[in-house]
């Protein structure tokens, strides 16, 4: 996993509450364990006409979506069944972030563990973002993991992350990884134990 740092951003509004893990990446892409396609296949029910055309209505399919890091999304995203798949045709499209006022637990904690942060806003901040994206359609986030804090024009909001998480984002590393950096300490205590 890549070490999250600081970034700056476009957003991708997607004003819809309930958003569940089949709609994000529909089961037909379950049997896939490499992550490199998935791009094309996050909200694939959305995003294409049953002939595989593009649907020039939905938001991932406008040219200024491309290249955002941000996603904004209606309340209680991620719920319904776990599919990892999911965190990983996000990330694989190219967000980093993804900005709701709840997330259904197993989502956020798969985002977390694919390098998906998941950051929670208050119903008036939430508000907010959608009214300042759809007034400026290119204005910019600015997500700081470091400092628990999203920038944007007319000011900040804070967020919360667990300091477990927050420190594997921060150093790049998943479960296993954080274990393993401490190989040495853990080897010295097997071999004083005899």
């Amino acid at each position: 996993m890549v070490q999250f740092a600081s970034f700056t951003s476009c957003v991708v509004p997607l004003p819809v509450n309930d958003v569940d893990t089949d709609q994000i990446l529909p089961a037909q892409f379950l049997k896939i364990t490499d992550k490199n396609g998935l791009a094309e296949a996050l909200f694939f029910n959305w995003r294409y006409a049953p002939d595989g055309s593009p649907n020039p209505g939905f938001i991932l399919n406008k040219p200024e979506s491309a290249g955002c890091q941000i996603l904004l999304t209606g309340d209680n995203f991620g719920c319904g069944s776990s599919r990892e798949h999911a965190p990983w045709a996000l990330v694989a499209f190219g967000f980093r972030a993804v900005i709701s006022t709840s997330f259904a637990d197993i989502f956020r904690s798969n985002a977390l563990k694919n390098g998906l942060l998941p950051i929670v806003a208050d119903g008036a901040t939430h508000r907010m973002l959608f009214d300042l994206v759809k007034e400026t359609p290119h204005a910019k986030l600015t997500v700081d993991l470091a400092s628990q804090t999203v920038f944007h024009p007319s000011g900040s909001f804070a967020f919360p992350i667990d300091p477990f998480n927050k420190a594997c984002l921060l150093n790049g590393v998943d479960e296993l990884g954080y274990i393993l950096g401490f190989e040495e300490r853990i080897k010295a205590y097997e071999d004083a134990r005899g």
